[in-house]
């Protein structure tokens, strides 16, 4: 079992230049208290996310970290010129010392693609082809490609990234059918929903990884994203994230309640009771946390979990306060396992 964080860096209680240094001193405590890797989303036109440009902010944090691993979950490949972010991320690459990951997809939202210009229902079509041009850009010396959606000729590509022949692809599984892919092609995954829902995932992936022939000790992570609130007491955990849900639950309908519609995959509750309720989170002090993520993991299959630990209106010495605790029970037992299993 790894760890690692989930960011959506949504509005929060601080002016936004505020918001951004804050941020980034959160993010060098992760690297410190040693998390795997800080994974960011990427939005837009919405308060749930005011780091819309994923490669911008984590060129900041490479800078101010030293271990953690960065990336983003994900990239909406349909609102990205395929040949630009390529340099994008090897740029980051190379600044980050070779810590950079790729989490890659289609956009959840059909709304913030319209704003972009994107049809939606071409976005699929689109990422693919993207993603096959970002391949070729990361490990050819020359881009070919000819498709619907993109097309280039004999482009020369001189820059190449520090993780050879690239760094480690993400992507977001929202259905066991969707599996398939990333583990034929050794693609980690992430997976909200019902606990359920991402045993199911994990199963498939495990059947299809197999499947393909591959040794089950090289499997890549399997992650599950939670919401995490860790405090003193049960109670004073509870009261933080029922007190902040309000607020991120505002900004996370925000353009789906303007255009009248639902999200099709990431429903969630309107109260944060409902979302601990229905395992999307956990909240818990000191002697009960340990026991809670790694159950949960358990159920899963899951062998990398992710905390979102910033949200709503939560402030950064709670933020910190809350991932400290986190930290301090069980990240320790993480680097157990490792070591017993060495």
């Amino acid at each position: 079992m790894q760890f690692g964080i989930f960011d959506q860096n949504d509005s929060g209680p601080y002016p936004l230049s505020e918001q951004y240094e804050k941020r980034l001193a959160l993010i060098e405590f992760y690297d410190r208290a040693g998390f795997r890797t800080y994974h960011m989303s990427e939005h837009h036109s919405t308060p749930l996310n005011l780091t819309p440009s994923p490669s911008v902010f984590l060129a900041a944090a490479t800078q101010r970290t030293r271990r953690i691993r960065l990336g983003a979950l994900v990239y909406v490949l349909p609102t990205h010129h395929p040949l630009r972010l390529a340099e994008e991320i090897c740029m980051l690459d190379h600044l980050s010392a070779g810590r950079i990951e790729i989490g890659i997809g289609r956009g959840a939202s059909p709304h913030e693609l319209d704003y972009f210009g994107v049809d939606h229902e071409q976005a699929q079509a689109m990422y693919v082809e993207a993603y096959q041009v970002i391949m070729q850009a990361l490990t050819r010396d020359e881009v070919d490609f000819a498709g619907k959606h993109f097309g280039y000729k004999n482009v020369p590509i001189d820059l190449k990234p520090a993780q050879l022949p690239h760094p480690p692809l993400w992507y977001a599984v929202p259905v066991p059918e969707g599996a398939a892919w990333p583990a034929q092609n050794r693609i980690n995954i992430v997976c909200g929903g019902p606990i359920p829902r991402v045993r199911e995932i994990s199963d498939r992936y495990r059947a299809e990884w197999a499947a393909a022939g591959n040794a089950r000790e090289q499997l890549p992570l399997l992650g599950i994203n939670r919401f995490v609130v860790c405090a003193d007491t049960d109670r004073e955990a509870m009261e933080l994230g029922r007190r902040a849900w309000p607020h991120f639950y505002k900004s996370f309908m925000k353009l789906w309640n303007l255009h009248g519609t639902q999200p099709r995959y990431a429903r969630i509750p309107d109260d944060f009771e409902a979302v601990v309720k229905n395992g999307g989170g956990i909240v818990g002090s000191p002697g009960t946390i340990s026991e809670q993520v790694s159950r949960m993991a358990g159920e899963a299959g899951a062998n990398y979990f992710i905390s979102q630990f910033s949200f709503g209106d939560l402030t950064q010495q709670e933020v910190l306060h809350s991932a400290g605790i986190f930290a301090r029970e069980v990240l320790p037992l993480s680097r157990e396992r490792m070591a017993q299993a060495v």
